[in-house]
């Protein structure tokens, strides 16, 4: 598996709704793509829940490449390139994604991108990382939860989806309104 984020800092007095209505209007247009597990269309508004801007910010999970590079040379992408510019895709490597059932129900989702200090045992780290997303669903009621790893930066992502977000969140999380999920 492999997942992707890419992510649009809009200006600070951006109409967020304009954001919320393309995504309940194009939302759809994901439901059903080959090789997609997931698609969270994600926004965070400024000053709300710690973001620092007004950001659009989708989250990929494949279920392979293949899927991905279609979506990515696909007219979709293009007319997304063409409204909002061209943006830097960050990819991860899967370690491990646990999904519980509904995960359309998300409201919430949770980011966090993580410096991984050179010489770590990668294997305990992907072991400590599966555990924990499988006790995040099974434990902490998240929806999802997708632990990977980007080698040419040495960069861990933990990403969660939810329907109510946790009391406590890991210091430095992002937060997302979540405004549709594909499957």
């Amino acid at each position: 598996m492999i997942s992707m984020q890419y992510s649009f800092v809009l200006p600070a007095d951006y109409d967020m709704s304009v954001i919320d209505r393309r995504i309940a209007e194009k939302g759809s247009m994901t439901d059903g793509f080959p090789g997609l597990v997931f698609k969270a269309y994600l926004s965070a508004r400024k000053g709300e829940r710690g973001a620092s801007d007004n950001r659009y910010a989708p989250f990929y999970l494949w279920d392979g490449p293949a899927g991905m590079n279609d979506f990515l040379s696909g007219p979709g992408f293009v007319a997304l390139t063409q409204s909002f510019g061209w943006p830097s895709v960050a990819t991860w490597s899967v370690w491990h994604a646990e999904l519980a059932p509904g995960i359309e129900r998300a409201r919430f989702a949770t980011s966090e991108r993580l410096a991984i200090a050179p010489h770590t045992g990668l294997e305990q780290l992907r072991a400590a990382e599966t555990a924990l997303a499988q006790s995040c669903v099974s434990e902490a009621k998240a929806l999802a939860a997708v632990a990977g790893y980007e080698p040419t930066t040495w960069t861990l992502v933990r990403f969660r989806l939810w329907e109510e977000l946790p009391l406590e969140l890991a210091k430095g999380a992002a937060v997302y309104r979540v405004g549709h999920v594909s499957r």
